[in-house]
């Protein structure tokens, strides 16, 4: 196997404590709203879980793919979208079916990559105009 390029494991871990913060604030507002219980952490934790896991093979993946020429490069990222996203439904239907598990809690945290990425960038442009 070869070495995780450190760059995937540096923006993994902000993704990571990204949402830890978002999932915080998150059971914040159930907390909040009378309607925290077990499950809503059950669910906070798979989905969040899962969430950064599919950024980390995403990560991954790109590593690879810049190895590779620009065909097979475009084929290993659509497989990999292919798989993640059907490990995505996966975790969601199952967050849904099983009663362990806050459906809300499950689904939500697996967007929270995506806001942690649109702040990375408001940042950097904040930082880009000091």
């Amino acid at each position: 196997m070869k070495k995780i390029d450190q760059t995937v494991l540096e923006t993994t871990r902000y993704i990571g404590l990204c949402t830890l913060i978002l999932s915080a604030l998150m059971q914040a507002v159930f907390l909040v709203l009378g309607r925290w219980d077990i499950t809503v952490l059950l669910g906070n934790i798979l989905g969040g879980g899962i969430a950064v896991l599919n950024f980390f093979l995403m990560g991954l993946t790109v590593q690879k793919a810049v190895l590779l020429e620009e065909k097979e490069a475009k084929t290993a990222m659509k497989v990999s979208q292919l798989y993640r996203n059907l490990m995505l439904i996966a975790v969601a239907v199952t967050g849904i079916a099983v009663s362990l598990f806050n459906s809300i809690a499950v689904i939500i945290p697996l967007f929270f990559p995506r806001i942690a990425i649109s702040l990375s960038g408001i940042f950097k442009r904040k930082e880009e105009k000091n």
